[in-house]
């Protein structure tokens, strides 16, 4: 079972119940959230898009309203099997 990083004072709304969800998959070593900004257009509800592979994982962004924010995830899973857990978490 990985670990949810909680290391800001402010996280896009409802973002860290899905992490600990995430964390608790075989595979996911650690979750971080990153950096929070206010961007263009509105997501209604939570989504979470995998970004770009990292050293040892991949970057996700959260959207929901106008803010995005960025999550790292330390895993070994590959691409496929990271956006499976995604839609499965979302779905």
């Amino acid at each position: 079972m990985g670990r949810v990083v909680i290391t800001h004072s402010t996280y896009v709304e409802g973002l860290i119940p899905r992490l600990r969800q995430l964390a608790e998959q075989a595979g996911i070593a650690t979750v971080t959230p990153g950096v929070i900004r206010r961007v263009r257009g509105r997501s209604e509800q939570l989504k979470l898009r995998l970004s770009a592979p990292i050293s040892g994982g991949f970057k996700l962004v959260a959207r929901r309203g106008s803010s995005a924010q960025e999550v790292f995830v330390v895993t070994a899973l590959n691409q496929q099997e990271v956006q499976q857990l995604l839609d499965g978490l979302l779905g």
